[in-house]
């Protein structure tokens, strides 16, 4: 196993604690919208904003309701970090690992972010949302295009996930993937990534190092 050189990160539910607020809003859409489809909120999670509305509200109607409806949740979100998840970054960026977020989310929602956390840009060495990439999660493209971007071979980054969506995006990079059960119970996740922590809290370069070698 090659250095860690760089951590893609999702955001939501994997650094922010936001995962639960995003199931009240697209839980109460689709029973309203689509109520063909059960459990709705979990079928959409690691998706853009962009495909959600293509594939599930074609009618363009609905679909602005339901955009604009979004929108105006997310302004009134609590972004907040799990905790240990920002010194755990700080402690890779301090061993020389770039450090980046990896989200589905788009720049109108981040903005909502950054006002929260108005040195984010500053703490990660990129933040890519989903205009930075062609294909959502589970696609591997925006995982292959972190990787890509700093310049590293894929045996020398890893992914953090919750979703099984994002999860299946970094196996499918072909990156080292690490889940996360903060959203999901550990038996629905684990057969989706390389290795399984309860959180973030507590881990550091040494932790994750060892986890990368006890798993080549």
């Amino acid at each position: 196993m090659k250095e860690l050189k760089a951590a893609l990160f999702d955001l939501d539910g994997t650094l922010c604690d936001t995962e639960s607020q995003y199931s009240i809003y697209w839980g109460e859409t689709g029973k309203k919208y689509r109520p063909d489809i059960p459990h709705f909120d979990q079928v959409i999670k690691g998706t853009t904003l962009t495909q959600i509305l293509g594939k599930y509200f074609p009618d363009p109607a609905i679909s602005k309701k339901v955009e604009d409806g979004i929108a105006e949740w997310e302004t009134r979100m609590d972004y907040r970090f799990y905790p240990g998840a920002i010194d755990f970054v700080k402690d890779l960026k301090a061993h020389g690992v770039k450090c980046a977020i990896v989200t589905s989310s788009n720049k109108l929602k981040m903005d909502n972010v950054y006002k929260q956390h108005p040195d984010l840009d500053q703490l990660f060495d990129r933040i890519f949302t989903a205009e930075d990439f062609k294909a959502s999660k589970p696609d591997p493209d925006c995982y292959l295009l972190g990787a890509k971007i700093f310049g590293c071979e894929l045996d020398e980054c890893v992914v953090f996930e919750d979703a099984i969506n994002g999860l299946k995006a970094g196996m499918a990079a072909g990156i080292f993937t690490i889940g996360l059960a903060t959203t999901n119970e550990p038996a629905t996740i684990k057969e989706y990534c390389n290795h399984l922590l309860d959180s973030l809290e507590g881990q550091t370069y040494e932790s994750i190092q060892a986890i990368r070698t006890q798993k080549r």
